[in-house]
């Protein structure tokens, strides 16, 4: 009877202690700090566009009478796109041309006058000079009474007639010249305005800027079109793209794009090619911040706004497929920052703790430096980002400082060494687990709840 109820009590005792061993134990699943390769990425959506597009608008009103393309098609520069109705910009162009011939031949009709008059001022003036010299003579001869008063006045009346005749001849100079001129005028205004008629007949037909593929052809033959007037915008013929330089343009948040630099490698994915990856390198970061709900840019809009807002980048593809179609949605993971070799944990291990939670306790459960002081009370309020890694099977916090994260782990920079035991989970366990407290490591695929329970 005494050796079984010694060994009874002994019984009750061993389990008296393993129930306030296990009292406060907490179940809890760890990761290895290990060194690995880690990339961080940023990852964002969007749609292929072509580098260079262009929309070809209508330069002048009328009727569409011959589309030479049609949606899909691959053209050269300078190839026959469409031609609108020119009946009335022809016969602009026909009579305006007429009226440079004629202004042309006038004024070749003009130069024949102004030689005329140029010859006849030299004879004028020959014939004044001639004059002038018998005048002169019969000057003297009349002085010396050697020729009657009648051949004087003769003499005298022929001078001041071809005096008179050479200013008449150098007045029709100087009105031929002023005529040469007028015509030369009517010339360059016809030839002014022929220009003008031309570039409109030229507005009428429509070639091929640059090589490239019809993406959007909206318009039929017999459509009118309209040109755009103020704030109104006039018709789209069609679309080109120069499907040469593809890219991928998507909205990266604002909370990432401080990462995002030119020439960084990107990964980008198509919908539409499903299993498939095709490589890229950031050629282009705006400048404004984009309204995620209304995709305005924050520039252009009337007012402010708290809502998220995106970053336009895009990334030009390097082997982009020949049957690749504008409008496809994409997604770009955009690699910002690698480390070969570096110290890293799974990414929830992270957790964050006070300093009032870090303070060691007394026996009756109170902050060993609680104190009354505002700047103490505000320091004790102060977060420290850590880990709780496994010590002598208790949770031990130590703060840690962090560099790029990847997609499941996270850089460790400062504050564990390879092969450091850390836990990651629950998450329940992690948001209120005390340093100090015993755990019990279960590493083990938790089972799925029954649904019904």
């Amino acid at each position: 009877m005494i050796g079984v109820g010694g060994t009874l009590v002994l019984g009750i005792i061993v389990a008296v202690t393993v129930y306030q061993s296990r009292k406060n134990l907490v179940t809890v699943q760890t990761g290895k700090a290990q060194k690995q390769n880690l990339a961080s990425v940023v990852s964002a959506s969007g749609e292929i566009k072509p580098k260079t597009y262009v929309n070809i608008g209508a330069n002048a009103f009328g009727k569409i009478i011959k589309l030479h393309v049609k949606e899909g098609d691959r053209v050269k520069k300078g190839q026959l796109l469409a031609q609108l109705e020119n009946v009335q910009s022809s016969a602009d162009v026909k009579a305006t041309f007429a009226s440079v011939q004629a202004a042309q031949t006038d004024s070749v009709a003009s130069d024949a006058g102004l030689k005329t008059s140029l010859a006849d001022l030299n004879r004028a003036r020959s014939d004044a000079a001639h004059a002038k010299l018998d005048w002169d003579r019969a000057q003297g001869l009349y002085s010396a009474a050697l020729i009657a008063k009648q051949d004087y006045d003769v003499k005298k009346a022929a001078w001041e007639s071809a005096d008179a005749g050479l200013a008449q001849a150098e007045a029709r100079v100087a009105q031929a010249k002023a005529q040469k001129d007028s015509m030369d005028k009517h010339i360059t205004q016809n030839q002014a305005n022929l220009t003008r008629v031309s570039d409109v007949l030229e507005k009428t037909t429509y070639a091929a800027p640059y090589d490239g593929v019809i993406t959007n052809l909206p318009v039929r033959e017999g459509e009118t079109v309209v040109i755009g007037i103020q704030n109104s915008p006039g018709s789209t013929l069609m679309t080109l793209a120069d499907m040469s330089v593809i890219t991928s343009e998507v909205k990266v948040d604002e909370t990432d794009i401080v990462n995002v630099h030119l020439g960084q490698l990107a990964d980008v994915t198509i919908d539409a090619i499903p299993h498939k990856v095709f490589h890229g390198i950031v050629s282009e970061i705006g400048n404004n911040a984009i309204v995620r709900s209304t995709g305005v840019a924050t520039s252009q809009a009337a007012s402010t706004s708290e809502e998220a807002k995106d970053f336009k980048v895009v990334v030009t593809l390097t082997d982009p497929p020949a049957d690749l179609r504008p409008g496809l949605s994409s997604t770009a993971k955009i690699t910002t920052a690698t480390r070969s070799g570096a110290l890293s944990i799974p990414i929830q291990a992270l957790t964050v703790r006070t300093q009032a939670d870090l303070a060691p306790k007394d026996a009756g459960g109170s902050s060993v430096q609680a104190s009354s002081a505002p700047a103490e009370a505000s320091k004790q309020k102060e977060e420290v980002q850590g880990v709780f890694v496994i010590r002598n099977k208790k949770a031990e916090f130590v703060p840690v400082d962090t560099g790029i994260s990847g997609t499941t782990d996270i850089e460790v920079t400062r504050g564990l060494q390879e092969g450091d035991e850390v836990i990651t989970g629950s998450y329940k366990v992690l948001r209120t687990l005390k340093p100090g407290t015993s755990v019990k490591i279960d590493n083990s695929v938790p089972k799925k709840e029954d649904e019904s329970g």
